[in-house]
């Protein structure tokens, strides 16, 4: 009887614990993935307005261009974890132009759109501008997700992949929520051709600002 009772109490221990590592994986998980996205739902919530106000891009392609950009910018994180890839700083920052390019373009044509009296163009108008956008956004995660998934083992860094996946459609969610916010709106109908434009703008100035710095 001894035996038995100390054997179950030894599994009811490593029960306890797993439930406890599972937890505080999925708590850090959660702690990541927001902590390095929290811009990203500004861009998000800019995507959809633009989506509701142009036409461009259309939500499907805000939510496949989002989670194609998450993958990429996990996957590199994993290669550069298990050292299959190394990602220059310099490299990292060099993608702030897309952004950046992305912006001024969107600027330029909403400064001719009105002086034609047309309708200002969306800043980015498909999926794969969209996941540029958000692997230039999200590029210094790289530098993050890397460490992490370099030291938490297989199975903890499925388990925070998986957190991810699920945590993205909640952030597109979010962003498409804001984006119907009736004052959110009301401001990008107003200021959306100077909004828009600027956000991205500013997005890959400060992606950039590491090379202006000699980072």
């Amino acid at each position: 009887m001894t035996v038995n009772a100390s054997g179950g109490k030894l599994a009811a221990r490593r029960t306890l614990w797993r439930v406890d590592h599972l937890g505080g994986t999925l708590a850090a998980a959660v702690a990541l993935f927001a902590g390095t996205n929290v811009d990203d739902l500004i861009v998000l919530t800019v995507l959809f307005l633009s989506a509701r106000t142009t036409g461009r891009p259309r939500p499907w392609q805000i939510w496949t261009g989002q989670y194609a950009g998450i993958a990429v910018l996990v996957a590199a994180s994993a290669l550069a974890a298990v050292g299959l890839a190394v990602v220059p700083d310099r490299w990292v920052a060099l993608l702030g132009l897309v952004p950046l390019a992305l912006g001024v373009r969107a600027l330029v044509r909403s400064l001719r759109a009105r002086a034609d009296g047309a309708e200002p163009p969306a800043v980015a108008t498909g999926a794969l501008a969209v996941a540029g956008v958000t692997i230039a956004n999200g590029a210094d995660n790289i530098a993050v997700y890397t460490p992490v998934f370099r030291t938490i083992g297989v199975a903890d860094s499925m388990l925070t992949v998986a957190v991810f996946a699920v945590l993205v459609a909640v952030w597109c969610l979010a962003g498409s929520w804001l984006g119907a916010h009736p004052r959110v709106v009301a401001l990008i109908e107003r200021w959306g051709h100077w909004l828009v434009p600027g956000v991205f703008i500013v997005i890959g100035l400060v992606i950039l600002a590491p090379l202006a710095l000699g980072g």
